[in-house]
C-alpha cells in the first residue's frame, strides 16, 4: 500500500502532466465568416474549439475537472473516474484518464452517437448505456460501488473554471478580437449543456466592464430542453421527459451549473433549424460541424439579421463546439432525418437567401422565441 506522501507526490506529477499538455497545446483559431450580405456593416466569428486534443470544446472542462479533483484529493493514483455524458465530455475525460493512467468509464444515454462511443473507447475508456434518465443515477451509484469519483460536470462546470482569466474560453475570444474592426463583440451566443461556458463568459464581461461591458450573453436551447423555460419561469423544478435531439446541449432539468443571472438572452431554437444550419455553414466555412454548432450559429444570425434591419454595426462571436465527422450518421444522414421527420429544407432555403439579402425570413413552423431581462 502506497503512503500518503507517495500519494501526494502522484497528485502533484498528475497535475504537471496536465498542465505540461495545456502548455503543448496552441489557443483555438477565431475564424472570420464571410456571408455576403454582412459587407463592413457586421461580422460573425467563431471560435473552433474542434481543435483541441480530445476535439471538442469540453477538453477545457475536462481539464479544469481533472484538475479540481485532484487539487481537492478527490483522485488519487488508484481512483477509477465515472461521469454522466452524452459524449464529447466523456472523450475529453477519457483522454485525461488515460495520460494519468486511471480507469474511467462514462454512463451515456442509449442513442449516444456510435462515433462518440468509439472515441472514448479509443482513449482507454468504458461506455455503460442507460436510458437518458438514469444517467445521473447509475453514475453515481457506480462511483460508489467502485469507491470511485464521480466528476459530476453539471454541477461542477460552473465552480471549476476561474472566470476571472486564466486562460479560460472568454478571456481569449476578447484576446483574439483586439485586431478586429469591431473588436468588442455586440453578443457572444452559446448553447448550454452544463451552464459552464455561459457562466464563464457571462461573469467575465461583468468583472471586467471596463473593458467589454457592452457585450450580452445570449443562450439558445434547443428543443426538448428546459433552459429556456427556466430562464423565463425561474422555476427550478422544471422538467422534460423527452431529451434533445442536438447532442452536447439541452437538459430534461435544469443543470446546478445553468447561472440565468448572467444571460442577458435566451433563444429556444428548432431542430431542424440546427441541422440545417450546420449542412449550410459547411458550403461557408468548409467545414462540417456538430448540431449544438448549428444551434448556436443559428441563433447568432438571428441577431446579425436583427442588427442589419435596424442599421446596427457591431460583431458577434459563437462556437464551433465539435466537429462533425462524429454525426455522419446523424445530422449529416437524411435517412436519419427522415425517420424522424425532420424537414430541414425551410431552413436551408431560408439561410440561404439570408446570406445574400441579410433578411432573415420568418418561417410559419419557426417556433424561434426570445426572453430579455
Amino acid at each position: 500500500m502506497s503512503s500518503k506522501f507517495d500519494d501526494r507526490q502522484w497528485v502533484h506529477q498528475a497535475v504537471y502532466k496536465i498542465l505540461a499538455d495545456q502548455n503543448r497545446s496552441s489557443d483555438t483559431h477565431l475564424i472570420k465568416v464571410d456571408v455576403p450580405c454582412f459587407g463592413d456593416k457586421v461580422a460573425l466569428y467563431l471560435k473552433d474549439e474542434s481543435t483541441h486534443p480530445s476535439g471538442s470544446l469540453k477538453h477545457r472542462l475536462a481539464r479544469s475537472l481533472f484538475l479540481y479533483g485532484l487539487c481537492n484529493g478527490d483522485i488519487h493514483q488508484r481512483t477509477p473516474i465515472i461521469e454522466s455524458s452524452s459524449g464529447s465530455t466523456a472523450i475529453s475525460e477519457a483522454y485525461f484518464a488515460r495520460m494519468l493512467g486511471l480507469r474511467f468509464i462514462a454512463v451515456v444515454p442509449m442513442d449516444t452517437a456510435p462515433e462518440k462511443l468509439e472515441k472514448i473507447e479509443f482513449y482507454g475508456g468504458e461506455c455503460i448505456k442507460v436510458r437518458p434518465d438514469k444517467v445521473y443515477v447509475q453514475a453515481q451509484s457506480l462511483a460508489q460501488d467502485l469507491r470511485g469519483y464521480y466528476m459530476d460536470q453539471f454541477s461542477n462546470a460552473e465552480r471549476v473554471t476561474d472566470w476571472r482569466g486564466n486562460n479560460n474560453i472568454a478571456e481569449s475570444i476578447f484576446e483574439q478580437m483586439k485586431m478586429e474592426a469591431m473588436a468588442v463583440p455586440e453578443w457572444i451566443v452559446v448553447g448550454a449543456g452544463t451552464g459552464g461556458t455561459s457562466a464563464t463568459i457571462g461573469r467575465y464581461v461583468r468583472y471586467r466592464a471596463d473593458l467589454y461591458g457592452k457585450t450580452k450573453v445570449a443562450v439558445v436551447d434547443p428543443e426538448n430542453s428546459v433552459f429556456y423555460d427556466y430562464f423565463v419561469s425561474r422555476e427550478s423544478g422544471i422538467a422534460s421527459s423527452s431529451t434533445s435531439l442536438i447532442e452536447g446541449i439541452g437538459r430534461p432539468r435544469v443543470e446546478p451549473s445553468f447561472q440565468p443571472n448572467v444571460v442577458d438572452m435566451m433563444m429556444r431554437i428548432p431542430d431542424a433549424a440546427s441541422i440545417a444550419c450546420v449542412r449550410w455553414l459547411e458550403t461557408v466555412i468548409g467545414k462540417k460541424c456538430g448540431g449544438s454548432t448549428g444551434t448556436s450559429v443559428y441563433g447568432a444570425l438571428k441577431l446579425l439579421a436583427a442588427m442589419m434591419e435596424q442599421n446596427k454595426q457591431g460583431s458577434v462571436v459563437s462556437l464551433i463546439c465539435d466537429a462533425g465527422e462524429r454525426y455522419l450518421e446523424s445530422y449529416y444522414n437524411d435517412i436519419w432525418l427522415e425517420e424522424r421527420e425532420i424537414s430541414i429544407a425551410p431552413y436551408i432555403k431560408q439561410l440561404e437567401e439570408f446570406s445574400l439579402s441579410g433578411y432573415m425570413q420568418e418561417l410559419d413552423h419557426d417556433t424561434f422565441s426570445q426572453s430579455e431581462l
